[in-house]
């Protein structure tokens, strides 16, 4: 991993990968001042350039400061420099629900927690008009207090941009990429 004890901005040292996307890597970071322990999304400017997603990820800046909610992945800061963006979030260490739902079927008191939870989210969301457009068992998150956290809002939508017809009129959901399938109703 090239960035292993790298340290961003003087605050924060990068300690392990955690995760990699299309455009994006994540790591486990902690802060230098605090020790608090972090994630931090590394966006690579030129490839979301070259694709055209720089507003795309201007939103998802925008949209997650519109958002704090305790089943919210928090946004701390973003910080870039010439090459790099970089969102600083609270690092959910229990990890993906997808992972959890793979070792075996959930206690209903567990599931019926987390729906209660995700609905919550969204209702949040929803009444400040913020459309997340790609819920799914992969962008929920478990923190180590076993509380679940909406995360990925790099394709939510604000309502005011709503057209008369009511519709939102942008893709929504995770691409079909390398044979993975997702699919997300309009307005979620």
């Amino acid at each position: 991993m090239e960035n292993k004890g790298k340290v961003l901005m003087k605050k924060y040292e990068l300690e392990r990968l955690l995760g990699q996307g299309n455009f994006a890597k994540l790591y486990y970071a902690r802060n230098i001042e605090t020790g608090q322990s972090m994630a931090v999304k590394v966006i690579e400017k030129e490839k979301v350039s070259k694709v055209g997603m720089i507003d795309q990820t201007k939103r998802e800046i925008s949209t997650m400061s519109l958002v704090k909610h305790p089943n919210i992945l928090e946004l701390y800061e973003v910080l870039a420099t010439k090459t790099k963006i970089y969102f600083v979030m609270e690092c959910a260490k229990g990890g993906e629900l997808f992972k959890k739902v793979l070792k075996g079927k959930l206690r209903e008191d567990v599931a019926r927690k987390y729906f209660q939870q995700l609905i919550s989210a969204v209702n949040f969301c929803h009444s400040r008009g913020v459309y997340h457009r790609d819920l799914k068992i992969e962008n929920l998150l478990i923190d180590e207090n076993g509380a679940l956290k909406v995360s990925d809002f790099g394709l939510s939508a604000l309502k005011e941009l709503k057209h008369q017809d009511g519709l939102l009129h942008t893709s929504c959901g995770t691409p079909c990429i390398r044979g993975t399938r997702s699919y997300t109703p309009n307005g979620l």
